[in-house]
């Protein structure tokens, strides 16, 4: 008898192994350590050697499509994240990550034809090495069907309080700030000024999400994985300002997972026509299918 319950463990631990959804996962998301691959966002990803440059992560990144004749994200929408005990979430998308960081000799990252993802990563600045646990990437035009709700976000209230039973998150503004393209920033007295409101601008959010760490991780898991945070309207990079740039449009919800609590403090930019982006602006809270690779 003990013979057979050995057997039967032996192989229920290889099933594991050799099963992909048996991984380990984050909140929904798959992870394993640098320098191993997993397929996500019908990509097939390796992302390894992750160390510092002055206040920067970088990463070197190998990806081929899981299956040519499937589809899967465009190159010029994956996000990267650092994954771990951070007080404000650092991304930045992977073409053009390294642009601003000086006195590198590297290969930035790219994609040659489209049937190949390579390259280095940069993430930064950040100078709390100790939080750094790994890295995440992510596409925010990856939506998982049904997960979605979406809140105005006018200026200068941005958003209200959402309700947990709405996507298991409470979502809020903490400051809301918005400029002119021509730098000219706008207050809550210029809503009075009919002409304030004509041409090019933007404005930054500073969000906070929470919930129970447990409730989360559940949600996510029956998800198929995280929730992230979106906002509009925007423009492709480089955009109105470097702020827009730095901050992007989306972020992921993807906390240590050790943590007993998801508290997410972010800023986003909405951008574009000052009507769109200030008066029209929205923010979303969608699910999304994302990677972790974590620091051995």
């Amino acid at each position: 008898m003990r013979t057979l319950i050995a057997i039967v463990a032996t192989l229920a631990l290889a099933c594991a192994c050799s099963n992909p959804s048996a991984r380990q996962q984050v909140y929904g998301a798959e992870t394993v350590h640098l320098g191993e691959s997993l397929g996500v966002l019908g990509w097939n990803t390796s992302i390894s050697n992750l160390r510092w440059q002055d206040d920067y992560v970088l990463v070197d990144v190998d990806a081929a499509p899981s299956d040519p004749a499937k589809p899967h994200a465009d190159t010029r929408d994956i996000r990267f994240g650092l994954y771990g005990a951070l007080a404000h979430p650092m991304e930045a998308t992977g073409n053009g990550s390294c642009d601003g960081v000086k006195n590198l000799v590297i290969q930035s990252l790219s994609a040659p034809g489209g049937t190949r993802l390579t390259g280095t990563v940069c993430l930064g600045p950040m100078k709390d090495r100790a939080a750094v646990r790994g890295v995440y990437l992510y596409s925010p035009r990856d939506r998982i069907a049904d997960t979605a709700a979406a809140y105005p976000a006018a200026f200068p209230v941005g958003v209200m309080p959402t309700k947990e039973s709405d996507t298991g998150l409470v979502v809020k503004s903490t400051s809301v700030a918005a400029w002119r393209a021509d730098g000219t920033q706008l207050t809550q007295a210029s809503l009075g000024d009919p002409a304030a409101f004509n041409g090019s601008g933007y404005m930054l959010l500073g969000l906070e999400a929470h919930t129970i760490a447990a409730k989360y991780r559940d949600d996510s898991a029956g998800r198929g994985g995280p929730m992230m945070l979106l906002a509009a309207p925007t423009l492709p990079a480089p955009g109105l300002n470097a702020a827009c740039t730095a901050y992007g449009a989306s972020v992921l919800i993807l906390p240590e997972a050790s943590l007993d609590a998801v508290h997410i403090n972010a800023s986003l930019c909405t951008q574009g026509d000052l009507n769109d982006a200030l008066l029209y602006a929205t923010v979303a809270i969608v699910g999304t299918h994302a990677a972790v690779w974590t620091v051995r």
